[in-house]
């Protein structure tokens, strides 16, 4: 099942995507996959970010070809950091480049939306607590982003608006550890790996990451990027493709002074 967020006029809501229809649901995903049997045509509707999370959660160095491709050492435990809930977006809004930018990186992410209340799971029931997955553009000002982790910290650099583009739809019934995750930049492939290649895998992720945190309803995890990471500047248009799910797009634009 594909599930979309979606402006229809005035009305913001969740439906089932099936081929070019979406099927109205009766509330929140997060409650109840129920349809309403009302029907909104595709064309006639906005894609929306198709989650409002709480809390972005981040993956480092989680894909060894990228670990190698940045000379860094490889994690004993999973690299974490956060993104703020302001730097979300959905398919088709702009990514600002902002004034401060010097060099501004795109990174394709599967990513991992909650489903419920998740506290001490074991890796073996992890996926229970799975909603679905969704496309994650992880994008990094990397000159703030080193500066940050020679002090051992982690967020400006990932959080500026507009930084974590996610859709265009959550996919269900998915297994998380073979899928093929691809960026294109200007319609020329420069990333092109498979979840296979993870580090850690979304199981082991949510595991660890509940032993000490609750993870809540529409809180998001990006899983980390393989190698291909690179430079992205105003004008290009950013394509993120996951296997199963679709292609989230965003154009870059540069942000306006004043």
């Amino acid at each position: 099942m594909k599930i979309a967020r979606y402006r229809i006029g005035n009305e913001v809501r969740y439906g089932r995507l099936e081929g070019d229809t979406l099927e109205r649901l009766a509330g929140s995903p997060f409650e109840s996959l129920r349809t309403t049997g009302r029907r909104d045509a595709l064309s006639q509707a906005r894609l929306l970010a198709p989650v409002t999370p709480a809390s972005v959660f981040g993956v480092g160095l989680n894909y060894v070809n990228h670990i190698r491709e940045v000379n860094m050492k490889t994690p004993k435990i999973p690299m974490l950091f956060m993104k703020t809930d302001s730097s979300v977006i959905g398919p088709d809004e702009p990514i600002v480049y902002p004034l401060e930018g010097e060099r501004v990186d795109y990174e394709c992410e599967l990513t991992v939306v909650i489903g419920k209340k998740t506290r001490r799971v074991p890796e073996s029931r992890a996926l229970d607590y799975v909603l679905g997955y969704t496309c994650g553009n992880d994008v990094s000002e990397r000159v703030i982003q080193r500066e940050e982790m020679g002090m051992g910290s982690l967020l400006v650099g990932k959080s500026y608006d507009s930084f974590c583009p996610i859709g265009p739809v959550i996919a269900t019934d998915l297994d998380p550890g073979k899928l093929r995750v691809m960026t294109r930049l200007n319609g020329k492939t420069v990333q092109d790996s498979n979840t296979s290649a993870l580090l850690f895998s979304v199981p082991k992720l949510i595991a660890y990451m509940s032993q000490s945190m609750t993870l809540l309803p529409g809180d998001i995890i990006l899983t980390g990027t393989p190698a291909g990471i690179g430079p992205m500047k105003p004008g290009d248009t950013i394509e993120i493709e996951i296997e199963g799910i679709g292609v989230l797009r965003n154009p870059v634009v540069a942000e306006q002074k004043g």
